[in-house]
């Protein structure tokens, strides 16, 4: 009967260590699925604003109409008024 106890207590023991191992090991993935998150939404980010700037180097280098060129700019300065609206709340 106290081999049986023993033989229990090694196997529970055997058992903790290998969920602990397994647990540090999805901890360690993650940590770097996290950083690897951080990484994308910095990208995106930068991204956008890539998008942004060249939405607006096309609005003012529009060489056609200057209507065109106007309403563009019209729509930016809405839009900004948005976000600052949006900010602002």
């Amino acid at each position: 009967m106290l081999e049986d106890v023993k033989s229990n207590i090694a196997k529970l023991i055997a058992l903790y260590e290998a969920e602990r191992q397994r647990a540090d090991t999805l901890a360690g993935k993650l940590a770097a699925s996290e950083e690897k998150n951080l990484q994308y939404k910095e990208q995106i980010a930068d991204l956008n604003q890539q998008i942004d700037n060249l939405e607006l180097l096309r609005a003012f280098q529009a060489a056609g109409d200057p209507a065109e060129s106007k309403a563009r700019i019209e729509r930016l300065i809405h839009e900004i008024d948005k976000c600052i609206k949006l900010l602002e709340n």
